[in-house]
């Protein structure tokens, strides 16, 4: 009998079209994974099974799958073939932008110049990198920006039994719901517990944003003489976060231990004197050490690293390292703020390009240098109309630059010519910037970097229509990076390079990194200055 029901569960697990079905193990999100059937198997193509994925747990985003390969100690891969796959394995699904680059097309079906740039940033996607490898991440680490949307979490069973009632008798006359001392701290300690997950110091805009979301969804718990309802719960979740900050302080929690006045100097000792929390969207500003690391083992990791650096084609070993530090990295920039150069002794991989991509994802949780192609080709063409448009002074000034924009059909020179473009239109010099010099100056351009800031300086074999035989990154009189390929991806590194060295904006041309933050980059894009503000309306019109 024991054989009989083995080979009738056999039989039952193939399919009528007699292949055998499957399951996978599906990560949605960090905190939500699904178990996927598939009765007739594994599909043929990868599109059919991304259409199960989407059919089966009712995904309207668009996304891509990866899976896990064995053949690399289950690292997850971008899934090409389901051949790769079998029942039983893991696939996680990354999402992808909801825009994609277009072509705009003129009268006569041709690519109008404008838009030439729209049309290259189709290949220059957010690729995703693994922010942590197993182990290294701790219950702190975030992996997501602020939503666009806030999602109220669930509460506790009988919390939830009242707010279902309450709404349903709001709804038939108009009732508000009492609220319990109980039920009241279960939502505070929930809605808290969510806030924290993108933010340890979250804005008077975020907490109102969040309490609107929670009246939105529970309406019953809307409160009498408030203008809209929820400016007590408001109140309430800034002081329940104000504790939830005291009481993570006394465990231990490096982000707010920081600005401990135990821990700052004598002269320092007040409670707003230099004060280090995250301000331009860092998601992981100060991170706690990885689970069961000390700083002294990290510090063994990271002289094991400086040797590590001076090996050729040891890109992974590298990546894995500088991801294991991060935290160690991390707090001793913030905490210490070490100079340029004693960071390029201590982390020299730090100013290699691929880890400055790494390490802006590991801050912000997202890539730096597709996102910045991307966006910046997909908004060139209004951009270009919006520079077009002005006349005066700053039509003088754009004149020449727009001139070797019309002239050349080099994506790059292009791109170069808008980032010029839009330094100009936000009322910087773009010469602050961009320093370009001659081939035979390029020994004047070396006498210029210890006199420099924050600049890149672009060696030229002759006029501006010519490629850049180098472009170098500047930053406090040292080159941190050179060789760069484009005046776009030094822009784009040099971005990178404030978040990874916690540095500031520079005072000449703060609108303009303002801009590529919040425009660009959509990094806490909800709140800007009057005049970058003024930009992105005429970008959205």
């Amino acid at each position: 009998m024991c054989l009989i029901g083995v080979m009738e569960g056999h039989f039952k697990s193939v399919s009528m079209s007699g292949r055998r079905s499957a399951k996978l193990l599906v990560i949605v999100s960090q905190d939500d994974s699904r178990k996927l059937l598939l009765p007739d198997g594994i599909p043929e193509s990868v599109d059919e099974l991304i259409e199960k994925v989407r059919e089966a747990f009712g995904l309207n985003c668009r996304f891509r799958l990866q899976y896990q390969d064995k053949d690399f100690g289950d690292v997850f891969v971008n899934l090409t073939d389901t051949g790769e796959l079998e029942s039983l394995g893991t696939l996680k699904i990354i999402p992808l932008p909801d825009e994609d680059s277009f072509t705009a097309q003129t009268n006569d079906g041709t690519q109008s110049n404008d838009d030439a740039l729209s049309s290259v940033g189709s290949g220059d996607t957010d690729d995703t990198i693994i922010l942590s490898p197993s182990g290294s991440e701790t219950v702190s680490t975030r992996n997501q920006q602020w939503p666009k949307e806030f999602n109220i979490p669930r509460f506790s069973y009988d919390t939830e039994l009242q707010l279902e009632r309450g709404n349903a008798l709001f709804k038939a006359n108009g009732t508000r719901l009492t609220v319990t001392p109980k039920m009241k701290s279960d939502i505070l300690e929930k809605v808290c517990d969510e806030i924290y997950k993108y933010k340890s110091y979250p804005s008077s805009a975020n907490f109102c944003e969040v309490s609107e979301a929670l009246i939105k969804k529970h309406p019953c718990l809307a409160e009498k003489g408030s203008f809209n309802g929820c400016y007590g719960w408001t109140q309430r979740l800034k002081m329940k976060m104000g504790n939830l900050r005291t009481q993570l302080k006394g465990l231990g929690c490096p982000e707010y231990l920081v600005n401990s006045l135990k821990t700052k100097a004598t002269d320092h000792a007040f409670p707003a004197k230099n004060v280090k929390r995250p301000k331009r969207g860092e998601a992981n500003h100060i991170p706690s050490l990885p689970a069961g690391e000390t700083s002294a083992n990290l510090e063994v990791e990271r002289l094991a690293l400086l040797k590590e650096v001076k090996k050729r084609n040891n890109a992974m070993t590298i990546k894995e390292k500088m991801t294991k530090t991060f935290a160690l990295r991390r707090q001793e920039i913030v905490e210490n703020q070490p100079s340029v150069q004693e960071l390029q002794e201590r982390w020299p991989a730090l100013f290699q390009q691929e880890e400055i991509n790494a390490e802006f994802l590991r801050i912000t949780t997202l890539p730096l240098q597709s996102r910045f192609m991307a966006s910046l080709d997909r908004q060139s063409s209004q951009l270009l109309q919006v520079i077009r448009s002005k006349g005066g002074v700053l039509r003088e000034k754009t004149k020449d630059t727009i001139k070797v924009m019309d002239q050349s059909l080099d994506i790059d020179i292009r791109r170069e010519c808008l980032l010029k473009c839009l330094i100009m239109y936000l009322g910087e010099d773009a010469s602050c910037l961009i320093k370009e010099y001659q081939a035979d100056q390029r020994e004047e351009a070396e006498r210029e970097f210890e006199k420099t800031t924050m600049a890149f300086f672009v060696i030229r074999e002759s006029d501006a229509l010519s490629r850049a035989l180098d472009i170098s990154i500047v930053i406090d009189g040292v080159e941190v990076l050179n060789e760069l390929p484009s005046v776009a991806c030094a822009c784009a590194m040099m971005f990178g390079l404030i978040y990874a060295l916690n540095l500031k904006y520079p005072e000449g041309l703060k609108y303009t990194f303002e801009a590529f933050q919040k425009i660009i980059m959509d990094i806490e894009s909800k709140q800007m200055s009057r005049r970058v503000q003024n930009l992105s309306s005429k970008l959205q019109e």
